[in-house]
């Protein structure tokens, strides 16, 4: 008969609201971390594919990307970087040198630049040789504030100074910007924890391709 069982309130009803809620809620976590592990293969990818650059030509100029100084000297890491410009200026791959960086933070004496030619002057590399670029605080602005120093020397071809891992990234970057047909010069990673940097490196790409967007190419 009509009406003689039981009947449900809102309460009876909560425990069902509640489970539908967590099911809901477990189905877009699981998906979330299927997408996530996607997005860090693809960079992955794009990172190892970079690490495989290298230089095919010579060019007008070595752009040694800033990193750390250590107590006003290059860090060991930035000492990698260094090395693999020295042998490239000395090799004839480039006549001249631009190394770009600023100040780390407020506290420091000396930018990434300044400390990076002091390196390279006690290396044998004339001052005349190296220009500095002193404002810059990341990839995108050492790119950006040394394409305009080329274009104020009259420099067309750059070779671009860096770690493997960071190589991707600054194609990407130097692509973004129209340098044309550039240069790599890669430092193996030794100073750095690999797996670390790659980590690291993975968060700094995805920062960069959501950036990228709203960024001005200088062209």
């Amino acid at each position: 008969m009509r009406g003689t069982g039981p009947v449900r309130g809102p309460a009876d009803r909560t425990p069902r609201r509640r489970g539908r809620w967590i099911k809901s809620l477990a189905l877009a976590a699981g998906v979330g971390v299927i997408l996530f592990a996607f997005w860090t293969l693809y960079i992955q990818i794009r990172i190892g594919q970079g690490m495989t650059l290298d230089r095919e030509h010579n060019t007008d100029v070595g752009i040694v990307l800033g990193a750390s100084l250590w107590n006003n000297e290059p860090s060991p890491a930035l000492t990698e970087r260094l090395e693999a410009a020295y042998e490239g200026y000395a090799s004839g791959a480039y006549p001249m040198l631009i190394v770009s960086g600023g100040l780390d933070n407020p506290q420091m004496k000396l930018t990434e630049a300044e400390g990076m030619a002091n390196y390279l002057r006690k290396r044998g590399v004339p001052e005349a040789n190296i220009i500095l670029e002193n404002k810059a605080t990341s990839t995108y602005e050492n790119l950006l504030f040394s394409t305009k120093i080329m274009q104020e020397h009259g420099m067309e071809t750059a070779t671009i100074v860096t770690h493997q891992f960071h190589g991707a990234r600054s194609e990407d970057i130097a692509d973004f910007l129209g340098y044309e047909d550039p240069q790599f010069e890669l430092a193996p990673t030794e100073a750095l924890n690999l797996w670390q940097t790659r980590g690291r490196e993975t968060l700094a790409f995805t920062k960069w391709l959501l950036d990228k967007n709203t960024l001005p190419d200088g062209k």
